[in-house]
């Protein structure tokens, strides 16, 4: 999901904009500002620009330095051919410097700012040579990857299973039904969307919400039907959008089962499904209209272990204390998710006080700073 306000790698912010909603907010620490450190490539993005220090780089890891001087929130992005994303930080808050490493074969490239987070973005051309020795070649980097992408494919499977059942009933009019599936087949897509989001416009069409819809743009995916089920409560017109969500479903999982990972993938995956959290599910902008974000708090939460768990054997050798930190900070955060279950499921979002949003938010932000931490040391 692009919602407006998701943050990407980096250590969590409190946005201004989250305010009014935010006593359930934490206290974290700021997005670096100012010059960019040596060795990173500094762009900069305003909201008619987007200037990369420079046009070639050299095969392996490169850090990307992305300061906002605009005044929209922007997202920067690395794509190769075919607008297959390399590597991308949402949510770059006016003023704020964030970071990204991605891993770049040889080839030619495109980078991209996408002012307001919409649209196709700024472009530039961004070449890359010379031989590098991928991350990959460490073995124990291998087998995590090996390791996170038979998870994934076990959740896709289900995945697969679960939003046939939803569209299904969907197509059969079925309101309750439809209801009770909604955010059972969603919890599924949740846990690997970072793997999704490697597919363009794939996971927009499965997942975008209104708020995000660029002027002129279709609006498909689980949210359109969402608005059907709670809002209009009537589906005699959306079977056609049920079966383009069953359709793109398929064909991202495809994909997703056909792509090699990298480690990145997976240490840059775990940050992104926790700012989903902190930026989304906390607020309860993400299912607008259902409130079951806890459902979707939860798949974050457990597919972001995942990731972790698969790098743990390197982290363990090279990190011994992150190691332990996360694990202390995975424990409180599901401690502090468990307070709110409910049956076989989760508690309303608009049934929490302000303040049980603020004790999730602050698990949640704990536990996603020490995992900022591990793509430079998957890197090294």
């Amino acid at each position: 999901m692009r919602t407006v306000f998701r943050l990407s790698t980096g250590v969590p912010v409190v946005l201004t904009a989250l305010a009014a909603l935010a006593a359930c907010g934490s206290d974290t620490a700021p997005a670096t500002s100012g010059s960019t450190a040596p060795g990173k490539v500094a762009v900069a993005a305003t909201d008619t620009e987007c200037k990369v220090a420079v046009t070639q780089v050299t095969a392996g890891t490169t850090t990307f330095a992305i300061t906002n001087g605009g005044s929209k929130v922007t997202e920067f992005y690395v794509y190769a051919p075919g607008d297959r994303v390399m590597a991308e930080v949402e949510n770059i808050v006016p003023g704020l410097t964030r970071e990204l490493i991605a891993e770049l074969p040889a080839g030619a490239y495109e980078t991209a700012c996408k002012p307001g987070m919409v649209g196709k973005g700024i472009r530039n051309a961004l070449k890359v040579t010379g031989e590098h020795k991928p991350l990959n070649a460490d073995a124990r980097l291998a087998e995590a990857t090996r390791s996170y992408a038979r998870y994934v494919k076990s959740q896709t499977d289900t995945l697969l299973v679960k939003t046939q059942e939803f569209v299904d009933a969907v197509k059969a009019g079925d309101l309750d039904k439809g209801k009770r599936l909604y955010p059972v087949s969603r919890t599924y897509w949740e846990r690997i969307e970072p793997v999704a989001e490697i597919f363009g416009d794939l996971d927009p069409a499965i997942d975008g919400r209104e708020a995000d819809l660029a002027d002129g743009e279709e609006w498909t995916g689980f949210h359109r039907i969402e608005k059907d089920l709670w809002i209009h409560r009537d589906l005699s017109k959306t079977g056609p959008v049920a079966d383009k969500l069953i359709a793109d479903v398929r064909t991202i999982v495809a994909k997703a089962n056909a792509t090699e990972l990298t480690p990145l993938n997976l240490a840059n995956g775990a940050k992104e499904l926790l700012d989903e959290v902190a930026t989304g599910k906390i607020t309860g902008e993400e299912d607008i209209w259902s409130h079951t974000d806890l459902w979707d708090f939860d798949a974050n939460l457990q597919g972001s272990k995942a990731a972790v768990q698969a790098l743990r054997p390197v982290l363990e050798e090279r990190s011994p204390d992150l190691v332990k930190t996360l694990d202390e900070k995975f424990a409180a955060a599901e401690s502090a998710l468990a307070a709110h279950q409910k049956g076989d499921g989760w508690r309303l979002h608009n049934e929490l006080s302000k303040a049980e949003l603020r004790t999730l938010s602050d698990a949640i932000n704990a536990l996603a700073e020490p995992i900022s931490e591990i793509a430079p040391i998957v890197a090294k």
